[in-house]
Order: C-alpha cells, then structure tokens, then sequence
C-alpha cells in the first residue's frame, strides 16, 4: 500500500509541474538522478502488480481429493456455486463407472444438480480422471473463463452422460492421455453447448470431439495432434459454428480402419450409441487435416452439411463413405446425404458397393472433384442447383444426376450417369438413390448376400427427386435401472441387443444396459468427496493406469 501511496504523490507532482508551466517557459531536461528516481517508481510498480497476482492466486480455493475413484467437488442434487477455485485430483479408476457414470472426476455433478463454475484451475492425474463431468438428465454444469488439464489415460475435459447438460464458455482446455477427447461425452449422451475458447488433445484415440451427445461448438479454436479431429458415434451430432479446427491424424489407434481423416462418422456396435443417423454440420471457420482426407463414414447412416468452410487437407480424399472393421461384414457400410452450400471444396468422392450417397450442391458451390473413379461403386445421386458447379477432375461414375444444362464443366473428363456417358451442356433430372440394405437376416456378423439399392428412375431422367428427411432424435435413455449390473466387465468386446458384435475405438469392454446409472453407488471411502464445498485430502496408492483406446 505504501508503494502505490509514493506513485500516487510522484505522478501528482509531476502533473502540477506540467500545469504551472506557462507559454514559453522551457520545462527542465531530467537530470540522471532524476532518471534513476523514475526507473526505481517503475520497478516499484512493477514490483507491486506481481505482488497483487501472487496474492489474486493465493486467494483462490483449493479443492484436492486423492482416492480411488473419490471427487475433489459433487454437487449431488443440488444448487452449487464455485468462484476462483483451483480443483486437483489424483487416483485411478479401472472400472467404466469412470466413463459412464462419473466415478473418479475431479468435479461431479448428478441428480438433476445444477454446478455454476467460473475462473477455476482444474487438473487431474489419474487414469479415468475426467476434470468436469455432468451425468443424467436434469443435472447442468455450467462452467466459463477456467483452464482444464488433464494428465493420463480415459481423461476428457468436458464430460456428459446419461441425458446431462454442460454448457461451457471462454475454457482452456488441454489433454494429454489415450481416449481423453477435450469435449467428451458416452452413454446416453446429453446436451453439450461450448462456445469460445481453445480445446487441444495430444494421446491417441483422443480427438478434440468424441460425440455420443447432441454437441454444439461456436467461435472456437480445436487441436487434435494426433487423432481426428471430430468424431460421432451413432444417433448423435456435432455442429460447429465460426470454428477453426486442426486435426494431425498422426496414428491410427485401431486396426478396424487404415484411413485417416479429420472427421469420422460410424457405430461401433458397443452400445453406447443408439443405432441412427450421425449428423456433423460445419457453418463458417477453417477445417484442416495435416495427415489424409476429410469425411469418413462407416457402419452408420450419416448427414454432412457444410457451408462456407476454408477446406486444407493432405490426401486427394474428400470424402470416403465405405465398409470398416464394425459392424456386420456385408451391412456395414455408410448411407450419407452430403449437402454443401455457398462452399467452394475439392478431392475425390469415393463410395464402395454397400453404400450410397445423395449430394446436393446448392447456393452458388464449386465442387472440383471425382466421383468412384474407379466405377465399381455403391448408389450415387447428384443433384446441383442452377447456381452451382461440380467440375470434374476425372472420369466419374454416378448412379443418377439433376442439374440444368450449365451445372457439369467435364474438364476433358467422361461422367457415366447410370452407365451412359453424360452429354455436356445439356440438362437432367433423375431421382434420389435409396439406402443400401443387405438381404441377409442374420444380424450376428455372418455375411449375406446383398442387395442393390432400388433405383427408380434407370435413364436418370424423370422427376425431380426430394431430400431425405434430415429429423434426428437424440441418444441415451438416462434413466437408472434398479439394480447395478452384476459382474466386472472381463474387457472383451460384447454383443449389443441386437445381437451385433463390436467394440468402440474407446477402449474394448463390455457395457451396460445402455446410457444406465445402476441404483447402489460404487463404494467409498470415507473423505472421498467435497460436497457443497468440503475439501477431501484422502491418500490411496496409485492404480494401474488403464490403457485402453479409441479409433
């Protein structure tokens, strides 16, 4: 205080000499002692910020919990609020409590709780540690202007379950583990809203998005070095708005899939995800993928909509929809409707024999690009607006096209519409390919053999065909069964209800009944959690750290 009191009074007469100073009276030079006196009012100054940010650290709260499976803060049904906080947790969990249901998260929300957070520091070092986790509906996390690190395996940023809502703003979010997403989510999934912020990931299998939920990402920066950028499993989405996104795809972490991309949609049949369509929808910012191509859908039906996105990637793949290692060989391959408007993209299109597609290029887009070069390929429907343009870079084999007589610049290259090569400069109007379905019944992974998709209109002349129906409901049933599974999981893969065999790029485990808390609660010690502000300090040895791993 006595610092701030002598800049005070040295910027007061310096101001009152400045003033009294007439026209035409010459203000003195500083002399050096003068100069001396000013640098030290400066170090003091200097010397005084540092001081008041040590002591704005100092007053923060410390929240630290070191047991197995134990929170560092749980609001359990309540109405909490924290400010200026600093959260560390340490201790393992080998058990999918950790994943589905919150055990072992440094900060745990749960029946229908409500968790304010703002201006924390959040770390965690434990294998299944996720930093800020909400499970179950009616439960809400909402966190802003807090930095998140988390330090092993199966350790996200964000996580929400079981119907959950986290809403997130202005967060700094670093992970460094195998299959710890930045912005995470698993059974029975949830409503994840973020906007701001910069989200990073660096372990395999972790990309800076894994969606089981309905995830929406506005105006901010994603970095996945080493994993994709985005995935979606299953019935779920992700919509990024004004985002920029960087995926390094450096390593494949299953040996289901040689391809790398920035962004995956599929099912993995492990039963975290229902079975539906997986949408991604990107409007405005950057996409870019240091190692391969862009979209890449298997074992699921799937939407892409994408408007005014600066495209940057290293393979000549734009987009791949095929067959993987999910699913039932013969059935597994991907059913898409792509539609891109005011977009300008290029690279190829590539779609195997148990998949279709439906694009549609509206609002002035330039697609340069090929479609199955190949021409062994699954359904493939073109539809392009008066406005827009595909120009191709090779010869190209689609199943149907509806353009006007302007919409194909062939470049010197031979489009096949259903076999007949296209005449440039004139129009068409086909219909809309129906998706893949195998005529097999058996659902256990035994091949069958496979059907065609009804194609309607064989000339690729006729009416105009509609859109599909783009509705999707969301994932998860959160409701808690009344009784807890019984039996440890014995870490092989297991078969869905349906009978599907499978596991998740997440790690190879048996799961649940699906986006359900048993009723009775691991056990704890006692200690093991901060409720409504209690701070636990509880010691436990450090447990196996659990290795498993996405994609």
């Amino acid at each position: 205080m006595k610092k701030k009191i002598l800049m005070l009074m040295a910027a007061s007469m310096l101001a009152t000499n400045v003033v009294g100073c007439s026209a035409g009276t010459e203000i003195p030079v500083a002399s050096s002692e003068d100069t001396t006196e000013s640098n030290e009012t400066t170090a003091e100054a200097e010397t005084t910020e540092a001081e008041e940010a040590a002591e704005d650290s100092a007053e923060k709260t410390s929240y630290e919990n070191t047991e197995d499976g134990g929170h560092a803060i749980h609001a359990d049904g309540k109405d909490i609020s924290y400010e200026n906080i600093k959260v560390n947790k340490t201790g393992e969990s080998g058990s999918e409590e950790a994943d589905f249901y919150g055990d072992n998260a440094a900060v745990f929300a749960e029946n229908g709780a409500t968790l304010n957070i703002k201006n924390a520091e959040i770390t965690t070092d434990g294998g299944h540690a996720n930093a800020v986790f909400s499970y179950g509906e009616g439960t809400t996390v909402n966190i802003s202007d807090s930095t998140i690190r988390t330090n092993s395996n199966n350790s996200g940023g964000l996580m929400t379950t079981g119907g959950g809502t986290m809403n997130a703003e202005n967060l700094d979010i670093i992970t460094q583990g195998g299959s710890s997403a930045a912005i995470r989510s698993d059974r029975g999934g949830g409503t994840v809203n973020v906007y701001g912020g910069y989200y990073e990931t660096n372990g395999s299998g972790s990309p800076a998005i894994y969606s089981t939920a309905d995830i929406t990402v506005k105006n901010a920066e994603l970095v996945s070095n080493v994993a994709q950028g985005v995935v979606v499993e299953g019935k779920n989405s992700v919509t990024l708005e004004n985002v920029n996104m960087t995926a390094n795809n450096t390593k494949k972490n299953s040996k289901k899939s040689d391809v790398y991309q920035a962004v995956m949609l599929y099912q993995s049949m492990s039963g975290d995800a229902d079975e539906g369509t997986a949408v991604f929808k990107m409007t405005g910012g950057s996409l870019v993928n240091k190692n391969g191509g862009i979209f890449y859908v298997n074992n699921t039906t799937a939407e892409i909509d994408i408007e005014n996105v600066d495209f940057t990637y290293a393979s000549d793949d734009f987009l791949r929809i095929e067959k993987a290692g999910w699913g039932s060989e013969g059935s597994n391959g991907g059913q898409v409707t792509f539609t891109a408007a005011k977009q300008e993209f290029e690279g190829n299109t590539v779609v195997d024999s148990i998949s279709t597609l439906n694009m549609y290029l509206n609002d002035g887009t330039l697609y340069s690009g090929a479609i199955n070069t190949d021409g062994a390929a699954g359904a493939v429907y073109v539809e392009i607006s008066e406005d827009s343009t595909w120009k191709l870079t090779g010869d190209s084999y689609i199943t149907s096209l509806s353009c006007d007589e302007d919409a194909i610049d062939l470049n010197g290259f031979t489009l096949y519409v259903n076999g007949t090569a296209y005449e440039e400069g004139t129009s068409s109007t086909g219909t809309a390919v129906e998706a893949y379905k195998s005529s097999s019944s058996d659902r256990n992974g035994k091949s069958g053999k496979a059907e065609k998709p009804d194609m309607k209109d064989k000339s690729g002349k006729g009416e105009k065909g509609s859109k599909p129906d783009g509705d999707h409901a969301k994932s998860g049933n959160s409701e808690k069964p009344s009784g807890k599974p019984s039996g440890k999981p014995d870490g092989n893969n297991s078969k869905s209800e349906s009978g599907k065999t499978g596991s998740k790029p997440d790690g190879d485990h048996a799961k649940p009944e699906n986006g359900k808390k048993p009723s009775g609660k691991p056990d704890r010690k006692p200690g093991s959690s901060a409720e409504s502000g209690d701070q636990s300090s509880a010691n436990s040895d450090k447990a196996a750290q659990d290795s498993s791993s996405k994609n």
